[in-house]
């Protein structure tokens, strides 16, 4: 029987020739990605058991963005631990406030993670990173100190759901549509400790941008991570950052693979898609219902890139955002926001009467930056609407695509962004 990625990626990191689903295997991580929240509480636990060392302080990168610039003492002096580790131990991939960013896309463009690499991380949207067709998934802050002491970690290994895409994508429709759509088919727990490997013409035209969008969001369907092979996009995308061929490892999967579910999608079905509380998989055609929003929140580690920049300010150019609403645009990254400066797109923001911040996690998971309060109805391009994610209980939160949120600023209620699709004026009829 034949292996997938990513059974292929952890055979070679774990010392096997050949593993299968829910082997237990010790895999050494090429990666561990720190931010200042749930990094403090592993090395706490190393320190309680005179175990304060790190593996490899050149294969550890820390990026403080969940909480920056501090808002309060406690967010301070979380800061200050992550600050003054990375300063004890010599590591030196850390980017700090202001040279930064949301941890998951810093790390996306550093060139640092490579194919066929191994990455960990205590956050859940490590994911992100499998777009690069290499093996990327969030742990908890136990996990956490053992990778960064020992540079291993204990895996099952998973079994992987196939998700087949084909189609062209209608104007307006987006990956974070397609995502969303297929979490809406399986369930928030659909992929439970699976792998969503993403194939299929749509995903080969689609462009590094998207990919991410669909790997950062295995979580929402419980899968242990996501992933996508390497090709010509990822080839140039990584020469891009000065990454070379002969520096990783491409990996394929076999023909006799073994797949738990296979999952074929028709992309050029798939319509603009809204996710209503309290679930990622509570998915409707956006503009299905007439909801009035509060706030409309664009960025995340899921769609805070230029290009969902782009789609904002396509639709708000020339364009209000509606009396009565909160519109706040967070560039993923400082260079993200530096290059949307330079486009023009942050004048367009302002001018739209959106409110523009610094690049961090912020109202993604209620911790500043946007916080809704009580009975707040939020847009958002964000990956999670749970009960409280973004601030009060009592708020409501939609996801969808950045598009969907700029429209449904403008209109002040839950809209199709097809209805925008020219610069400036009127939605069409």
């Amino acid at each position: 029987m034949g292996m997938t990625i990513a059974e292929k990626i952890l055979a070679a990191h774990s010392g096997h020739d050949h593993v299968v689903p829910g082997q237990l295997i010790e895999c050494a991580t090429d990666w561990v990605l720190c931010h200042e929240i749930t990094t403090p509480a592993a090395l706490r636990m190393l320190e309680e058991r005179g175990m304060d060392r790190v593996f490899d302080p050149e294969k550890i990168v820390a990026v403080p963005d969940h909480s920056v610039p501090a808002m309060n003492i406690k967010a301070a002096k979380m800061y200050q631990k992550l600050k003054s580790w990375v300063q004890e131990k010599g590591i030196r991939h850390f980017y700090d406030v202001g040279r930064g960013g949301i941890a998951h896309v810093v790390l996306e463009n550093t060139g640092l993670i490579k194919p066929g690499q191994t990455l960990v991380s205590g956050d859940s949207h490590t994911c992100n990173a499998g777009a690069l067709g290499c093996f990327a998934t969030g742990v908890g802050s136990t996990d956490l100190a053992g990778a960064i002491y020992a540079g291993k970690v204990w895996f099952k290994v998973p079994e992987t759901m196939l998700i087949r895409v084909t189609g062209e994508m209608q104007p307006g429709v987006t990956p974070k549509d397609l995502v969303l759509e297929v979490i809406k088919r399986i369930g928030a727990d659909g992929a439970n400790y699976l792998v969503m490997e993403w194939v299929g013409d749509t995903i080969d035209r689609m462009d590094m941008e998207g990919r991410f969008t669909l790997t950062n969001m295995a979580i929402e369907a419980g899968g242990k991570t996501g992933i996508v092979a390497v090709d010509n996009t990822t080839r140039a995308y990584l020469a891009e950052r000065g990454v070379t061929p002969d520096q990783y490892t491409e990996y394929t999967s076999d023909p006799d693979a073994s797949y738990k579910v296979v999952i074929d999608l028709d992309a050029s079905k798939v319509e603009p898609t809204v996710a209503y509380p309290h679930i990622p998989s509570n998915g409707r055609v956006a503009g299905s219902d007439r909801i009035a929003v509060t706030h409309a929140y664009v960025g995340s580690c899921t769609n805070g890139r230029i290009g969902d920049l782009r789609d904002v300010a396509r639709i708000l150019k020339g364009r209000r955002v509606a009396d009565g609403v909160q519109m706040i645009v967070v560039p993923a990254t400082q260079a993200i926001w530096k290059q949307a400066a330079q486009e023009g797109l942050l004048e367009i923001f302002v001018d739209a009467g959106a409110s523009v911040s610094y690049p961090s996690c912020g109202a993604c998971l209620g911790m500043h930056s946007g916080v809704l309060g009580p009975d707040d109805v939020c847009i958002s391009s964000s990956n999670r609407n749970f009960v409280g994610r973004m601030g009060d209980p009592t708020a409501q939160i939609y996801l969808a695509s950045p598009a969907t949120v700029a429209a449904s600023a403008v209109a002040g209620y839950i809209s199709d962004p097809r209805e925008y699709n020219a610069e400036g004026g009127e939605a069409a009829d």
